[in-house]
């Protein structure tokens, strides 16, 4: 006879548990292979189930998600779709950002990074931060060139941020505050920004429209991809990448190794991908009952899989708490899995590959200045301040 989930003991989306989030996940993790909480969503931590329920969509669907509402002010599609719809939609994104489209931006990419760096460089012994002064700063120069939006109302990006990810989580504290914020001037921006009339026609942001012209999609839905993009291309990217600078501070022996061999840079980015995931979980809903370690999660459930605690999972990773260079990552949950794997892969490695490839050759060392400040939203994970000082070669 399958065993009952336990009941999880208290609140894992409160202000100190987010605060805790990676004390917090492992214990959901350690608790039990599947975990119950107050309001009978059920999360699912360990890397090997974790794994076979990300690549097992039709078992663990995306169309009805934890505490997902449909009317919500983010974009809603992809991640809310299943095949075969997901698939359709996918490829227009897949098309407008694979290699050979963004081949043709890479050099822009690196001249920002050398330009960025550069004024860094003005600042070598202050204390800056690895979030708002160096990785968020950063994205948020280049990534609205690259896809083609105007330059009015960039300052609206981070309002985006809170905006999209405090509508993935539960109700409670965090997503009242959250929710209490003008997101007016945020979405004006977004509609009038990402309108086809708006956008410079070389830019990656027109190939969705263009996409709706072939009828792939309907222009609505080119429109949505566009700010999808530019959400998923912006926000986990410049998280990770402090995440990476954070990582080197901590571990300056493996960043030593690292400006010995900067050819381990996609290796050292994928780590800290892994070290600290910034993305907590992925909501699906279990279509059928289905066990987990002995526990029978039934049809109908809300799950959450949590990418960042099976990422840490002791029982396939060795040494999970140290960032280590020369970690095979192949297996990291950072990507996701399956069919929701991160089909903006290839352009958020081509940011972290300009930015950090051009502090590692320029910057000897990193040291952090003070604690690092989490980013106060349920879902999203990583820090929103990291003091640092750089010390340039």
């Amino acid at each position: 006879m399958a065993k009952e989930i336990p009941l999880f003991p208290y609140d894992i989306f409160t202000p100190d548990a987010v605060r805790r989030a990676r004390e917090v996940d492992d214990e959901v993790r350690e608790f039990a292979p599947a975990v119950r909480l107050h309001d009978d969503v059920v999360m699912i931590a360990r890397h090997e189930d974790v794994t076979k329920g990300l690549l097992d969509w039709q078992t663990f669907s995306s169309t009805s998600r934890p505490w997902h509402d449909p009317n919500s002010p983010r974009p809603e599609i992809l991640l809310t779709d299943d095949p075969p719809r997901h698939t359709q939609v996918r490829k227009v994104i897949a098309d407008a950002l694979s290699p050979r489209a963004l081949e043709r931006v890479k050099a822009i990419f690196e001249a920002a990074a050398r330009e960025f760096v550069d004024e860094l460089r003005a600042k070598e012994g202050e204390t800056v931060d690895a979030v708002g002064d160096i990785t968020q700063a950063y994205i948020f120069r280049v990534l609205p060139d690259i896809l083609g939006l105007p330059q009015e109302g960039r300052h609206h990006m981070h309002g985006f941020s809170q905006m999209v990810w405090a509508t993935m989580g539960p109700p409670g504290e965090l997503f009242d505050e959250a929710m209490q914020a003008d997101f007016s001037g945020v979405i004006e921006w977004l509609e009038t920004t990402c309108a086809r009339e708006a956008l410079d026609p070389e830019g990656i942001g027109a190939e969705f429209f263009r996409a709706a012209d072939r009828g792939q999609v309907t222009m609505a839905e080119a429109k949505l991809l566009l700010q999808t993009v530019l959400s998923a291309g912006a926000d986990t990217t410049y998280l990770t990448m402090a995440n990476a600078l954070r990582a080197w501070a901590t571990y300056p022996g493996e960043y030593a190794r690292l400006r010995a061999e900067p050819k381990k840079l996609r290796n050292a980015f994928d780590e800290s991908l892994r070290w600290d995931a910034p993305s907590r979980m992925a909501g699906r809903m279990a279509v059928k009952d289905v066990d987990i370690g002995g526990y029978t999660v039934p049809a109908g459930t809300k799950v959450g899989l949590m990418f960042a605690a099976a990422n840490r999972d002791p029982r396939f990773w060795d040494a999970p708490e140290d960032y280590q260079l020369d970690r095979d990552t192949r297996h990291s949950l950072g990507w996701g899995y399956g069919v929701h794997g991160c089909v903006g892969r290839v352009l958020a490695q081509m940011e972290a590959t300009a930015l950090l490839g051009n502090i590692v050759r320029e910057v000897e060392s990193i040291e952090l200045a003070g604690e690092c400040e989490p980013w106060m939203t349920t879902v999203g994970h990583g820090p929103i301040r990291q003091p640092v000082k750089l010390a340039f070669a």
